[in-house]
């Protein structure tokens, strides 16, 4: 009789775990679509959420500083509160860990904006002015 409580319970479980293992590849695989669908009709998509984990707007938040303008940023004042925030969100110190994480991915979400920016006005100097070769004269 124990046998067959047994059996039950484990054919029973076999089903709700399959069941919700389809219905989780279903929510992925649809949810991989909408990004490629996306990523295709808006190409800089790509860089505002999934590959940083957070959007610029919600770091300038989480840092409470204003968002760079044209590439711009007051970089002090961004290392200034999040050497404050992180400090005081120290785990050590009855802080939170998930917090210090958060304020360190919006440090590093700024940052990149802010490098990304840099990188393409130098290229566009470059472009600009021209390519000049570094010639070394023979003496």
């Amino acid at each position: 009789m124990a046998h067959r409580i047994i059996t039950q319970v484990v054919i029973t479980g076999s089903r709700v775990l399959g069941r919700a293992f389809a219905e989780a590849y279903k929510q992925a695989s649809a949810s991989s679509q909408y990004a490629k669908a996306q990523s295709k009709s808006n190409p800089g998509a790509a860089n505002t959420f999934a590959s940083h984990g957070l959007t610029l707007e919600e770091a300038c938040k989480i840092l409470n500083v204003k968002p760079p303008q044209q590439g711009k940023a007051n970089m002090e004042d961004v290392a200034e509160r999040f050497k404050r925030l992180f400090d005081s969100n120290d785990p050590k110190k009855g802080g939170s860990f998930y917090l210090q994480s958060k304020i360190l991915r919006a440090r590093e979400r700024i940052e990149s904006e802010v490098r990304q920016a840099e990188e393409k006005a130098s290229r566009e100097a470059e472009l600009k002015e021209g390519w000049k070769p570094k010639v070394f004269k023979d003496r």
